[in-house]
């Protein structure tokens, strides 16, 4: 069974979740496309690392997302992140031999998600975000940033069981 990061529901709104995220150890890769992302962080978890160490996948892998705006947006980089297990902390999570792979800190946030299944593409995920901010809008929610994407399965696992999540951060 893969480790999920932990987060406690704190409220729902419709089918959003408000949730609290303690503090999170990520490996990030900035400004490669997904595919290339993930095999960067998948080589830096299968021993692309100084101490030569496996490091148990986790769930979710978070990626940032682009929707299209009507009115010009300074947004941030594209990214991926693998969360790293929670037996790590900064002083012995292993460093990257790639120059790529970042280890970042990402401290507690609040964010809220809403979850959907199937294929994550392009479309599906930008519907889900417009909902999203939609809900969040009508209920005076303040955002923070840019919304991304969260995704929980194999990428071979098949389109009925994945889970898939988008998410912003609030106030």
């Amino acid at each position: 069974m893969v480790e999920k990061a932990h987060y406690i529901v704190v409220k729902k709104i419709d089918d959003i979740e408000v949730r609290d995220y303690p503090e999170l150890i990520l490996a990030i890769v900035e400004d490669f496309d997904d595919d290339r992302a993930f095999g960067l962080l998948y080589n830096y978890i299968s021993g692309e690392n100084k101490s030569r160490k496996k490091i148990s996948m986790t769930a979710p892998v978070i990626s940032s997302e682009k929707i299209p705006m009507t009115a010009p947006v300074i947004s941030q980089k594209n990214f991926m992140a693998f969360v790293m297990p929670s037996t790590y902390d900064k002083s012995t999570i292993p460093e990257p031999k790639n120059r790529r792979v970042k280890i970042r800190i990402q401290p507690k946030k609040t964010l809220a998600i809403q979850r959907f299944s199937g294929y994550a593409t392009s479309k599906k995920t930008e519907l889900k975000i417009k909902q999203l901010l939609s809900t969040l809008e009508k209920n005076n929610f303040k955002t923070k940033g840019e919304p991304f994407l969260m995704r929980y399965n194999s990428p071979f696992a098949p389109g009925f069981i994945r889970r898939n999540e988008v998410a912003i951060e609030i106030n």
